[in-house]
């Protein structure tokens, strides 16, 4: 007779697991949602808190430089304090932060509530992976990530319609409200069933996290506000830019020559997390573009209201969920890179059908892209969080976790800065082109002509040149999705050259704890 597999230990031995990972999603869910639920309550906010077009954007500003910066400091404050300790103080930080900015009564509190949320929040996501990975033995890892990633997926899918009805049905303040009940249920949950782990004495890097967080910092706000200051028209962003090139290089020189450097070093040495690195840098910023630009182009083009364009869009979610629940279970037994690659396929193919998107048409082709975009995302996703870490010393976790988290999120900005700054673009060249083309004698306008000749004063030429304004619009969204298409592919390489994670025999596990 064979012998039975060797089935290997997690990290840290618990018995309440299943209440852990609800506890932790919960937490995890409410802190991503709030990425992407405050951004449809904005116009709400703006009346009742006396703030202009301009200053109203802080509120999301403020959040994302807050919470990019202190996720670097997750690692270290995970060593001084204890995961758990530092995983119940943010959730509570947390759920305090958002009923202060459900309470705020100007701007400036505003801003400055929305700092505290972004700055307790930022350590919940990669502490929420940390313990998924250390809780679970290695061949059940892969369905641990499955469920951590479908809170990560699903949170900014389902964040808009659900900030939309929170606003129609009651007030922009209840956006902030909601995370209340969540976050008391998620903070309970934890407090009673998550494990503790021994204190590690770390010195902080006091010159190493500056220059981090100059280079986070000056990046994020560079990428926020260079839409509205017409980019590198404006002193501002070039400042900014140089900042965040001096945070970064000379971060990297420290990190590199330091004997005790706020990033260890040797996270970097393991093959699988740099690419991963990479990877998930494109993931973020194809799964947040995609998600910047379908709500206006349904609203802009189609005509869609709020709630609508939140129904058309759930497939997106229930996709995802759907590839997560089967590849969690897939990962065990098929080659993970086989299925990044199938996932970043599908992902590029769906993308190339939204390419094919026509200003004419039903809801069908929406729902079928967005299906077959949430599958292979979550097809993607899981994976690639599993091998990242399959052979990450469990020391260097929550600063590899951290760091996963940052560039996850700063590809996201990224993205819907470059999708946005082309899009603007775009509507202008296509713009002047298509009106260069309608001569007297140019078929469309020959085949307008009675209809347009019918019409009284200057109606017709107002009537054609709104047709040509939304055919401008339309091929500048085509455009953009066929960037994130390339850029699919052009990761797809990468796949090539990811190690396979290997089983983890008793032994190994013995000696990682």
């Amino acid at each position: 007779m064979s012998a039975a597999p060797a089935v290997s230990k997690p990290l840290v031995e618990v018995h309440n697991k299943g209440l852990i990972t609800l506890s932790i999603m919960l937490a995890t869910i409410m802190q991503v949602l709030d990425t992407t639920i405050a951004n449809v309550a904005l116009p709400s906010m703006q009346s009742d808190l006396g703030a202009s077009a301009d200053t109203i954007n802080w509120v999301l500003t403020s959040y994302i430089v807050a919470a990019a910066i202190v996720t670097a400091l997750t690692g270290w404050m995970a060593d001084r304090l204890g995961r758990k300790r530092l995983f119940l103080i943010s959730v509570a930080g947390f759920v305090a932060a958002s009923v202060a900015c459900g309470l705020s009564w100007s701007l400036t509190s505003m801003v400055a509530f929305r700092v505290m949320q972004g700055m307790f929040g930022a350590a919940i996501v990669p502490l929420a992976q940390t313990f998924m990975l250390d809780i679970n033995p290695r061949e059940k890892q892969g369905q641990a990530m499955a469920m951590w990633g479908a809170g990560i997926m699903v949170g900014p899918i389902i964040g808009p319609t659900l900030g939309s009805w929170l606003t129609e049905s009651f007030d922009w303040r209840w956006v902030f409200f909601i995370n209340v009940p969540v976050g008391i249920v998620a903070f309970l949950g934890c407090a009673a069933n998550l494990p503790e782990r021994p204190l590690v004495r770390r010195r902080f890097d006091l010159f190493g996290f500056a220059f981090i967080a100059l280079g986070v910092g000056a990046l994020q706000m560079m990428l926020d506000r260079g839409a509205e200051l017409d980019w590198f028209a404006s002193p501002e962003v070039w400042i900014e830019l140089g900042l965040a090139l001096i945070g970064f290089w000379v971060a990297t020189i420290h990190i590199a020559t330091a004997d005790q450097p706020f990033l260890n070093p040797r996270m970097f040495a393991d093959f699988n997390f740099v690419a991963a690195l990479v990877m998930i840098f494109v993931i973020g910023m194809v799964l947040m573009a995609s998600m910047a630009l379908l709500p206006p182009m349904l609203s802009r083009i189609y005509g869609y209201p709020v709630m609508t364009t939140g129904m058309v869009m759930a497939p997106r979610g229930i996709g995802t969920m759907l590839s997560m629940v089967l590849v969690g279970r897939l990962v065990r037994v098929v080659d993970p890179r086989l299925l990044i690659a199938t996932g970043l396929g599908l992902t590029a193919y769906s993308l190339h059908l939204m390419t094919q998107f026509s200003p004419i048409m039903g809801s069908g082709p929406f729902v079928t892209s967005g299906v077959l975009q949430g599958i292979g995302m979550g097809l993607v996703f899981v994976p690639l969080s599993t091998t990242a870490f399959a052979t990450m010393a469990p020391a260097l976790r929550a600063d590899a976790t951290a760091l996963f988290s940052l560039v996850r999120n700063i590809g996201s900005s990224i993205g819907i800065s470059i999708v946005g700054f082309l899009l603007t673009r775009n509507i202008q060249v296509n713009h002047t082109e298509l009106v260069s083309g309608l001569t007297a004698t140019a078929p469309e306008v020959v085949r307008l002509q009675p209809m347009l000749e019918a019409m009284p004063g200057g109606g017709a030429w107002g009537l054609l040149d709104g047709m040509v304004v939304q055919q401008s619009l339309m091929i500048g969204y085509l455009d953009d999705f066929l960037v994130m298409m390339w850029l699919c592919i052009a990761v797809l390489p990468l796949t090539l050259i990811l190690r396979r994670p290997q089983a983890a025999t008793p032994a190994a596990a013995v000696h990682a704890e």
